[in-house]
């Protein structure tokens, strides 16, 4: 009997919620959720822009779902189909942390979605390895979240708030004063932006109690994913723009780790500091935003990154993004259709 109350309050609910047409989400946009949702689970594909969305959309492999091929909501597009024979869900997310983690948060809210592969081009933070290179970190993080110290204090000294749990000294810091050479009267000058501490993100997970938050620095992928990822390392990629080629083949590579920040990194001096301090490799906008959501919902993901540039690590005469970005955001998609291929056949 419970079981019966149960399916019919449900039942009213939902059509409580269908018939608001001037809500946030229509009835009509509603029947249309249901009726994608019916089809489901789908993998969840979620890209920063258009300049590397177009190459999986263009692809033979992608094929649009035939009475519904895509639905606007929230600004967003979410591109219903298949690829490689897989019912996949595509949105783009837009440049940023935040726009990356709105776009997986209404992705996983909105649809049936049992994963989440995010993919895109990256500086390269780790000498190891050259431009056209597809990075797949085992973990990655936001290295965009600090606590900037007032100027005296040092690293023996408690951060601000740092007595209440809001913030930590056990990740690290950058001290400015490192990369600081300027003079006054021949007198080396104090550097008064002192240190940054780097935080953790605080998530509330679907699974805890709500409001009662943790704390998440290095968010690692799914097992699964990342163990079949390594099944690409010897995958053929695109070597040379029309006449132009890199010095050797690009292969896939699956590292330790990656970090994401608002930030576009074209310093060498930092980009050497995140590779030296963290042990990344790819760094991007996007990706951990994309993490720490899916950390939250409890939704497998994998983040790919094909590395387009040297994030300021080149010579400043030359810009490698210009030259290798269409290269690496095609080998970005040449590597998702593979991974889908690999895991889900």
């Amino acid at each position: 009997m419970g079981r019966v109350v149960g399916v019919l309050l449900l039942g009213w609910v939902m059509t409580m919620i269908m018939s608001i047409t001037n809500g946030a989400i229509s009835r009509h946009l509603m029947e249309n959720i249901c009726m994608i949702n019916n089809k489901g689970p789908y993998l969840g594909i979620v890209v920063p822009n258009t300049y590397e969305m177009n190459p999986l959309l263009r692809s033979s492999s992608f094929v649009p779902h035939p009475m519904l091929p895509y639905l606007d909501f929230a600004g967003r597009r979410f591109r219903i189909g298949t690829l490689e024979s897989r019912k996949v869900i595509v949105v783009m997310s837009g440049l940023s942390m935040l726009n990356a983690g709105i776009a997986t948060q209404l992705l996983l809210n909105l649809f049936k979605i049992e994963g989440v592969i995010h993919f895109g081009i990256a500086g390269n933070a780790n000498p190891e390895f050259q431009i056209g290179d597809v990075a797949i970190p085992h973990y990655w993080a936001h290295s965009g979240l600090w606590n900037w110290q007032r100027f005296g204090d040092g690293h023996d000294d408690e951060l601000a708030f740092e007595s209440n749990g809001d913030y930590t000294r056990k990740i690290g810091y950058l001290n400015f004063s490192k990369y600081e050479n300027g003079t006054t009267n021949n007198k080396y000058s104090d550097n008064l932006l002192n240190n940054v501490w780097y935080q953790p993100e605080e998530i509330f997970s679907i699974d805890g109690q709500p409001e009662i938050r943790q704390h998440a620095f290095w968010v690692p992928v799914d097992k699964l994913y990342f163990s079949l990822a390594g099944k690409l390392e010897n995958m053929a990629l695109e070597r040379c723009v029309n006449s132009t080629c890199l010095p050797r083949p690009p292969k896939v590579i699956r590292v330790e780790r990656g970090v994401s920040a608002n930030v576009l990194v074209d310093n060498g001096a930092y980009r050497d500091f995140l590779n030296s301090k963290f042990n990344a490799t790819p760094i991007d906008m996007e990706s951990a935003g994309v993490a720490l959501v899916c950390l939250q919902q409890r939704t497998p993901f994998i983040a790919i990154r094909a590395l387009s540039d040297l994030a300021g690590g080149g010579s400043s005469l030359s810009n490698e993004a210009s030259i290798f970005s269409s290269l690496a955001a095609q080998n970005a998609v040449n590597v998702v259709l593979r991974f889908i291929t690999l895991s889900f056949s």
